[in-house]
């Protein structure tokens, strides 16, 4: 099997930055705990973005530049110490204390935006966005709430789009076509190789990184099933066991449906696409931030649920965690033997989160208990339907894409 086909491996250095990494995402899932209502909800929502794409920047920097050598490793390992400040900070800032932690991302963006320097070539035009998303970051520690929020979606924006966006209208050009509106022939742009090949993404390593990291975020059900088991203070009775097996089994699901239906769908599509960076953006960097918050506020609904009297927050957080995981891993996308497709997700998503509705009539045990046995259900459900998408994917790649983002 060639190179290309393989594709490049995760490199060790990449696994110990995910170490850090995943205590800093823990830190948000704790914020939920604490703070079980949905403005909880949306501060940590508000401190795991900015999260995400530092960690999404390190991995576009190996993606298309890594070769594993020492002064790569050597600016992988910086990002890990002001990952681990911002890690630390992250209850203080979602107390309004947030000085420290928006100065460590400022620092994260620093040594991303020396890395992609270092590297030279068309990457210093990334290393200028990295810059500029320091200072934006820098200058919001200083500014009040609403400014703050400003300049952070400004940084992140600029981000996505020095990284992923940048050669969308090139691939067109080189195509000798006209610019044309509409969402067709945008999709259809998306599923062209890069105009440039220095930009392609590598297909194997971005689908076994971000694999990596849903393994890494899934370990968060399994600590909240672990942790709420271990600081129970009644006997291990009927609804201790029911609990524990049912939290295990919905992580068990959650890792089923993705790794069997949306994993190697996602390659499938990047692979057919020649490795277009505006489908990879598509597809993982920005596709995969829904679902992977959502395994986090399934984890602190499941940790509040078992850990006794939950609120009513705590079923919801399950529940429409569920749902935002199977909408954004697109694990529901049929293929085309079968046509009422976009009704169906909907009425599935919205049963979904319904499943919360049931807490009058059992208790909050019940209600993870009916969730576990909803998600099995839609695993066996993606498994039957994979064949077919697979199948799809290689005879028409826009058609399904069509499908998947309707």
């Amino acid at each position: 099997m060639s190179e290309e086909t393989v594709g490049k491996r995760v490199s060790w250095v990449e696994l110990y930055f995910d170490l850090i990494f995943v205590f800093a995402v823990g830190q948000t899932t704790h914020i939920m705990e604490v703070d079980p209502r949905w403005s909880g909800f949306g501060r940590a929502l508000g401190l795991f973005v900015p999260l995400w794409w530092a960690w999404v920047g390190f991995v576009v920097l190996y993606n298309r530049h890594g070769e594993d050598r020492a002064a790569q490793r050597l600016f992988v390992l910086a990002g890990t110490l002001p990952c681990a400040v911002a890690a630390v900070e992250t209850h203080a800032a979602a107390g309004g204390h947030g000085t420290v932690f928006v100065l460590a991302l400022a620092g994260v963006r620093l040594v991303l935006a020396l890395a992609f320097a270092h590297t030279g070539g068309q990457a210093r035009w990334v290393a200028g966005g990295y810059g500029l998303s320091t200072v934006a970051f820098a200058g919001s520690a200083f500014v009040p709430g609403p400014a703050r929020i400003t300049l952070w979606v400004f940084a992140l924006l600029q981000e996505a789009g020095v990284l992923l966006l940048r050669d969308a209208g090139r691939t067109r050009q080189r195509a000798g076509e006209r610019p044309r509106r509409g969402r067709v022939e945008a999709l259809r742009a998306m599923l062209r190789p890069p105009a440039d090949p220095a930009r392609r993404v590598d297909a194997a390593h971005l689908a076994e990184r971000f694999g990596l990291m849903m393994i890494i975020l899934l370990g968060e059900v399994v600590v909240a099933v672990a942790g709420s088991a271990v600081d129970a203070d009644a006997g291990h009775d009927a609804r201790y066991w029911l609990g524990l097996l049912a939290g295990l089994v919905l992580a068990a699901a959650l890792w089923w449906i993705y790794f069997t239906a949306s994993a190697p769908i996602n390659e499938s599509v990047l692979r057919a696409s020649g490795g277009n960076p505006s489908l990879a953006y598509g597809l993982y960097a920005g596709g995969h931030l829904s679902p992977a918050f959502a395994l986090l506020t399934m984890a602190a609904g499941v940790s509040l649920v078992l850990s006794g009297e939950a609120p009513t927050a705590a079923v919801w957080f399950v529940t429409g965690g569920l749902a935002a995981y199977l909408q954004g891993t697109r694990s529901l996308v049929t293929n085309r033997s079968l046509r009422v497709g976009p009704p169906l997700r909907a009425a599935v998503i919205a049963a979904t989160v319904c499943l919360a509705l049931l807490r009058p009539l059992i208790s909050t045990t019940g209600v993870v208990l009916a969730t576990a046995a909803w998600a099995v259900a839609l695993a066996g459900y993606v498994t039957w339907r994979t064949p077919g998408r697979l199948r799809d994917v290689a005879a028409d790649p826009l058609a399904y894409f069509r499908s998947a983002a309707s």
